[in-house]
């Protein structure tokens, strides 16, 4: 599951390349604060997937509310009530 966000995540994601030094820069705008800058395109997208992966990671930890994206909900509410009903 968390795959499938990563992969949701990576297709909204927005790519430039910096005039300054030729680096690529990326961000997704539904997750604040997720971006990746590196020297490839495709280093890029494999660094955005690390901070992706840590930023849900880290909201899921503090009990943080994770946007839906593409369907794919790594919400946990309502978890605890559905495992009591078995």
């Amino acid at each position: 599951m968390l795959n499938d966000y990563i992969k949701a995540a990576l297709r909204r994601a927005r790519y430039e390349l910096l005039d300054d030094d030729d680096s690529v820069y990326a961000e997704v705008p539904e997750l604040p604060g997720v971006w990746a800058n590196a020297p490839t395109w495709e280093e890029c997208r494999d660094q955005l997937a690390e901070v992706v992966e840590g930023w849900v990671l880290l909201g899921i930890k503090r009990g943080a509310e994770i946007p839906v994206l593409d369907s794919v909900d790594l919400n946990l509410i309502g978890v605890a009530e559905d495992v009591e009903s078995y």
